[in-house]
């Protein structure tokens, strides 16, 4: 299939590892022109490198920002004023006990996985309104709808990215720009890999995602992790002119973890 997304530049930020690095290869196989983003630029070379590697005839960009601060966001805007495909993925996640929380893990991860989209989002969707085209989308998770105990700030932080979308959607009415949220479940990156790989030290890894997902994932319809590249290639077809009547949509891809037709 032609997503006609030949000459549309695409930003995605925090693209050289897991979901990131995966949404821009997908993006660079269809044709489009990808800033690969990472806050040292010896990371960003090897992962333009990993997607040469698999689309050889990749056009790719270089940005070294950190988006998590107010100053990256500025570096990236001065570097790349206009982007046609803006790509909020930036986010971090960690496990606290909520009565143990610091009002400093708040603010850090409202930082990261809130601020981030926001000053970006602020600043692109003018310009893709003026041209009259263009594509925001969140990467958030199905704990925006299915919050996590144990991760209660980054739940709130994913269910924030999701609403945000929506609000952001309305301005878009009658225009050719639309803002979507992709709501991923449990993904097998190589942070998970070695979050699951520690909680079953024992097993060997396959054995151990297995126990996992019976015991921590039980209602996955799946019954596995969801690999990077199935993230991805949602996400790039909604970046695309294909997805034209998806707009203010949350959609979960996540392996039916979330009990809800809705």
């Amino acid at each position: 299939m032609n997503l006609h997304l030949s000459n549309k530049l695409a930003l995605v930020t925090a693209s050289t590892g897991g979901i990131g690095l995966a949404i821009a290869t997908s993006l660079a196989a269809e044709g489009a022109e990808v800033i690969v983003n990472g806050r040292s630029s010896q990371s960003v070379e090897q992962a333009m490198n990993t997607i040469k590697a698999t689309v050889p005839n990749a056009t790719l960009h270089s940005l070294v920002a950190d988006n998590a601060t107010a100053e990256g966001n500025a570096a990236t805007v001065a570097a790349y004023p206009s982007v046609d495909i803006l790509i909020n993925n930036l986010g971090i996640y960690e496990s606290v006990e909520f009565l143990q929380s610091t009002d400093e893990q708040w603010q850090n991860i409202l930082e990261v996985n809130v601020m981030s989209g926001v000053r970006l989002s602020r600043h692109y969707l003018g310009s893709m309104l003026k041209q009259d085209s263009g594509r925001i989308i969140f990467i958030s998770s199905e704990s925006a709808v299915n919050p996590a105990p144990e991760m209660a700030h980054y739940s709130a932080t994913k269910t924030m990215q999701m609403t945000l979308s929506r609000s952001m959607a309305e301005l878009t009415k009658g225009t050719q720009v639309t803002v979507n949220t992709v709501m991923p479940g449990s993904t097998r990156t190589e942070g998970v890999q070695k979050f699951v790989q520690n909680l079953f030290p024992e097993l060997e890894y396959a054995e151990a995602e297995r126990k996992f997902m019976a015991d921590n994932r039980a209602t996955s319809l799946i019954a596995r992790l969801i690999d990077p590249q199935e993230i991805a290639d949602f996400t790039t077809f909604l970046s695309s002119p294909l997805s034209a009547a998806m707009n203010g949509a949350a959609v979960r891809v996540d392996g039916g973890i979330v009990r809800s037709v809705f």
